[in-house]
């Protein structure tokens, strides 16, 4: 299962990476992604929805189930991954690259302070 050391976890299985100062680029990761199968849809939150940590703002739909993502910063959305209309596969090819779901400009950093690093995800998830 590949954690990639540069990232941020949630414990509900998100990856954040940090960009441009307050931008939080966020996606599913490799576990989520391999637990949930082969993805078919996603239902992506919209641009300008203002969203809080821990609040479910998107669906994953895989043949095996249908998952509740949740927001792993509190803030406002400012962009979503198009490509996942038509491409929703991208998040089991690729979750940490072309299989990002949405940016959130963070309004409220404290919730950066609640997520994982590498290593802490890492023991999470072989628990």
């Amino acid at each position: 299962m590949l954690i990639p050391e540069d990232l941020r976890y949630s414990s509900d299985h998100e990856w954040v990476r940090l960009e441009d100062g307050n931008r939080a680029r966020v996606g599913i990761t490799d576990y989520a992604q391999d637990a949930l199968g082969d993805i078919v849809f996603v239902d992506l939150p919209e641009v300008g929805a203002d969203v809080t940590s821990g609040q479910s703002i998107s669906e994953v739909e895989s043949t095996k189930s249908v998952s509740d993502i949740y927001a792993p910063v509190t803030g406002k959305v400012v962009e979503v991954n198009g490509e996942l209309n038509d491409e929703p596969e991208r998040l089991n090819a690729d979750p940490y690259g072309e299989g990002w779901m949405f940016i959130v400009e963070v309004g409220d950093d404290s919730a950066l302070a609640e997520l994982l690093d590498a290593a802490g995800y890492a023991e999470l998830t072989e628990g």
